[in-house]
């Protein structure tokens, strides 16, 4: 019985770490993460992407998500967006967006 509840345990836990979500934000640059009037800004946070700085989505109450895999999100630079997909931590692995 024992082994049956720390199995439970172990499985739950795993299923947290990596939970399904939306989360809607602006996709902008790192550089520019922690500062709210360039949130919506496309032009500043494609040029600074273009350049390699790396695409962050950003909620409007300054949570910060890094994207697993930036090539899904580049297009997408400056805009407000809900991302669907897993998160883990800090970092999105995105499966849509809209």
């Amino acid at each position: 019985m024992k082994k049956v509840i720390a199995s439970f345990g172990f499985i739950a836990t795993f299923a947290l770490c990596a939970a399904a979500a939306d989360v809607t934000g602006y996709v902008i640059d790192q550089s520019c993460a922690d500062k709210p009037a360039m949130r919506g800004n496309v032009q500043c946070a494609q040029s600074c992407i273009k350049r390699g700085s790396p695409a962050v989505l950003v909620t409007e109450e300054g949570k910060v998500y890094k994207f697993a895999d930036q090539s899904k999100v580049v297009n997408e630079a400056g805009k407000k967006v809900t991302v669907s997909g897993k998160i883990d931590g800090d970092t999105i692995t995105v499966a849509s967006i809209k």
